[in-house]
């Protein structure tokens, strides 16, 4: 599949040089895939304990007004559900896609709503958080954890080419992102915590506000394994019926 910048889903492709006869030298394989796993609930690092459907009720958030900070309870809808392993080349991703419904105690409307992806990548052992909401924003962040962390912090700049920031005009010009960070916590009794920062520029602000939101989440529901493990555990050949097309591309001449 080709993206906008012109790479593909199997990797980049060379901006110098020939692209093909032969090459003095060492060469890096950016295209070949790793086989990786089917079953992504038994490969998520970090993330394992994360996975499901929560629920927490004691969401706390300050944000900018007029007049000066403003501070909110909320209560909140949150499901990760397994995807199918993702491949860069040679980069391999096991991921929970997750979205999350937030609303104050009493209240139908939706106060903040969020979609996008949790990734943990082992050869790296890193975790990357992707970011969208229908104001008009989305982000990338990422961070280090070991495979069995319970703790660990991702970020995100406005201004980079990786890990960073985009907003509409709007948003840009009045309540800019500067940066953001959020922290995971994995509790000892099923819980998990996150505290999440976007440090805000703001005119007519001498300093930069500090956009906060925190919550602790209680597992409601199970999550449903991905596709690829479903079919192995159901002794299908992994294909989901439509053939198993990164083998077929090694082994097509």
């Amino acid at each position: 599949m080709m993206m906008a910048d012109g790479t593909s889903s199997a990797g980049r492709v060379p901006t110098e040089g020939p692209t093909e006869g032969p090459t003095e030298g060492p060469t890096v394989d950016i295209y070949t895939e790793p086989d990786g796993e089917p079953d992504t609930l038994a490969n998520l690092g970090p993330l394992t304990p994360m996975a499901g459907i929560w629920e927490g009720t004691g969401g706390a958030d300050r944000h900018p007004e007029a007049s000066g900070t403003g501070r909110d309870a909320f209560h909140e809808r949150y499901e990760l559900q397994p995807i199918d392993r993702q491949t860069n080349g040679p980069q391999l991703f096991y991921g929970l896609r997750y979205h999350t419904h937030i609303v104050k105690p009493g209240e139908t409307e939706t106060f903040h709503d969020q979609v996008g992806y949790w990734l943990w990548e082992p050869a790296a052992e890193e975790v990357t958080f992707t970011l969208g909401i229908p104001r008009g924003q989305v982000l990338l962040a990422n961070g280090p954890a070991a495979a069995d962390a319970t703790e660990f912090e991702l970020h995100a700049t406005l201004g980079t080419e990786v890990y960073g920031i985009l907003s509409n005009p709007f948003l840009q010009d009045n309540f800019r992102t500067v940066s953001y960070r959020i922290r995971v916590t994995i509790g000892d009794d099923g819980t998990w915590t996150y505290e999440e920062e976007g440090m805000l520029d703001i005119p007519g602000r001498d300093e930069l506000f500090s956009h906060h939101d925190t919550n602790t989440l209680t597992r409601v529901g199970a999550p449903t394994p991905n596709p690829l493990a479903t079919a192995a555990g159901s002794g299908a050949d992994g294909s989901l019926g439509i053939g198993d097309l990164r083998q077929e591309s090694r082994t097509r001449p």
